[in-house]
């Protein structure tokens, strides 16, 4: 199937938009071929600031419509507890109410990101999308990322080459729980890893401490600057250690 006759049989739809490039050319690609849409971004204390920054100016480019959902995610035991599952109970929440209000306002479908790249037999997320009826259309028709990347660029999307970009409860190792002041800290450290030039990166928490892993290109810039770091970072963080391993760019 291809994406327009998808739309050409789901006209009128919902986008959960996470500011992602996935997410953004979806979105665009339902304002091209659809009939009516609108964008949804579930504002949760996983995600940075950038991320809803990031949508907010794609919409303003397509003018599409965005609803921003609060939702303090941690107020749920199986999500903050962070279990093996974690992200079963947190999708499943956050897109039940995507749904609610999605279909308050007439939108029947609601769709989400996922790509023929996305491996769903290790994601326990994407069970909590299918037991809610959540549509992925370019997993549907077989749309890879590598695709989406070329096709967001035409389309002259800003997000085209935006790295994927986990939540910040990844960061957090299974089995410890998952609190503000640590998700706080964690979305400090990476603002100031962006800041000094660093790209598709993880500050990952290890008790006090923080493991940084980057990308293989940018492993000398990092032992160059990691005693700036440590030091800028000195209140939030013991000691950071730096992963000589490069950064694997797939995450769950």
């Amino acid at each position: 199937m291809l994406l327009q006759d998808f739309f050409r049989e789901n006209p009128v739809c919902a986008v959960a938009f996470s500011g992602g490039v996935d997410s953004a050319y979806l979105l665009y690609a339902a304002s091209v071929y659809g009939q009516r849409t609108a964008a949804y971004f579930v504002k949760t204390p996983f995600q940075p600031g950038f991320e809803l920054e990031d949508a907010q100016d794609v919409v303003r480019r397509l003018g599409i419509p965005l609803t921003v959902l609060e939702f303090d995610v941690l107020r749920i035991p199986s999500v903050a507890a962070n279990p093996q599952d974690r992200c079963y109970y947190c999708k499943r929440a956050l897109f039940a109410l995507l749904l609610e209000a999605a279909s308050a306002e007439g939108f029947p479908l609601v769709l989400d990101g996922c790509n023929a790249s996305d491996d769903a037999s290790d994601r326990p997320g994407m069970r909590a999308l299918r037991e809610l009826g959540i549509r992925s259309p370019l997993r549907e028709c077989g749309i890879a990322k590598s695709d989406i990347r070329r096709l967001a660029r035409e389309a002259g999307l800003p997000v085209w080459d935006k790295p994927s970009y986990a939540c910040l409860a990844t960061r957090i190792p299974t089995g410890t729980a998952i609190t503000q002041p640590d998700l706080t800290r964690i979305a400090h450290g990476e603002s100031l890893l962006a800041s000094l030039g660093f790209s598709d990166f993880r500050l990952r928490l290890r008790g006090g401490n923080a493991l940084l892993q980057v990308r293989a290109e940018q492993i000398p810039l990092a032992r160059q600057l990691l005693p700036e770091i440590q030091t800028a970072l000195a209140a939030d963080f013991q000691e950071i250690v730096l992963d000589d391993t490069p950064r694997i760019t797939r995450e769950t």
